[in-house]
């Protein structure tokens, strides 16, 4: 079998990314964030469970600036992955799943997402 060093199809470089593999790949990194940000939730959790003095402790952890932030994309990642979850429901269901049917949702579930994060933080502080 001769071996010469081209890839086999194309590769990752010669395409330009577009709307819906960008989607698609953000959709399961948000999966992934979703579930390391649980971390901080069971954390709080307990806390709530030991005790008012370990509750105030974490809170107060919880309340620093670069954590907030965390909090911030962990709620992003949140409204993103479930939006985009709906979408892949309706895809199943056979809607918009043409071209125009496929890149307005996606626009769709990223400004969803972007406002339902703003309305979350403006409620929450």
């Amino acid at each position: 079998m001769a071996t010469d060093n081209r890839p086999l199809s194309p590769h990752l470089q010669i395409y330009r990314p577009q709307l819906t593999s960008v989607l698609s790949i953000t959709h399961r990194i948000t999966g992934v964030v979703l579930s390391l940000g649980l971390g901080l939730v069971v954390a709080w959790v307990l806390a709530l469970a030991a005790g008012p003095e370990r509750f105030a402790a974490v809170t107060g952890v919880l309340s620093s600036t670069p954590v907030l932030l965390l909090l911030l994309a962990w709620t992003a990642a949140l409204f993103y992955h479930l939006l985009n979850g709906i979408r892949h429901l309706c895809w199943d269901a056979g809607w918009m799943l043409d071209l125009r049917g496929a890149y307005a949702s996606g626009w769709t579930v990223v400004g969803l997402a972007v406002v339902l994060t703003a309305v979350a933080w403006g409620v929450w502080l």
